[in-house]
């Protein structure tokens, strides 16, 4: 049964996301105070993140970049849920690290459908997966959940890793960002292609640390991983 971690300063919607929650058949765990989310995610250790932006003493942003730098932390999925509802917030918040991105007001249903989501991409594998991916000198290994660049460790949140399995399951390939939305949010919850944009520059970034960018943009269509124009 998975656990949730509730981290909203706010009781009354704590308590609303926690009933429903419960009522879903999740284990859930409230924390209201941004200073106390690190000792209660180390100790519990929880399947999923809910977190507020704006929390007393720490914003949810700058929990969510050390959540998200701890290696140990790096596939545990983390929703953002925020009334910061511009583009300009949706992209601190993806850039942070946040895997989705909910704003308040929000329906119930569609929170629930966007958990149980994230919960099915961080923990799905297919028993006929490959388990080694290769690239040139990048290698992703599903069973593990990692990625290496020679003899490098690249540390990728969820969503970044499986937007790099599909680019390298399938090399020249071009995918469209609808390919990509519907492949790695799925159908069942609504997200913009620009999140693609964010997530992609996200991969670039954590990757080209230790080579040159074999992620290619084709302007107007997608994406693909190759070593076009690369001496």
């Amino acid at each position: 049964m998975a656990t949730i971690l509730i981290v909203e300063d706010e009781q009354a919607i704590a308590l609303l996301i926690k009933y429903n929650l419960e009522k879903a058949g999740y284990n859930t765990i409230y924390v209201s105070q941004g200073n106390k989310v690190l000792p209660v995610v180390e100790k519990e250790n929880p399947s999923l993140i809910l977190l507020d932006w704006m929390l007393p003493e720490i914003s949810g942003l700058e929990l969510c970049k050390i959540i998200r730098n701890n290696p140990e932390r790096k596939n545990t999925p983390i929703i953002m849920l925020t009334a910061k509802g511009q583009e300009e917030d949706k992209i601190a918040g993806l850039s942070a690290g946040a895997d989705d991105y909910v704003t308040k007001p929000f329906s119930v249903p569609e929170l629930l459908a966007r958990i149980q989501t994230n919960l099915r991409r961080a923990g799905n594998m297919s028993e006929n997966d490959k388990k080694e991916y290769v690239f040139k000198d990048i290698v992703l290994k599903t069973k593990e959940k990692k990625v290496f660049r020679g003899e490098n460790y690249i540390q990728l949140a969820p969503t970044e890793f499986r937007i790099l399995k599909m680019l390298i399951s399938s090399p020249s390939q071009v995918f469209s960002r609808e390919d990509l939305l519907k492949e790695v949010w799925g159908n069942s919850v609504y997200v913009e292609a620009r999140t693609v944009d964010v997530h992609i520059r996200r991969l670039r970034k954590a990757l080209n640390e230790f080579g040159p960018d074999y992620i290619r943009t084709i302007r107007s269509t997608g994406y693909s991983i190759d070593d076009h124009d690369i001496s």
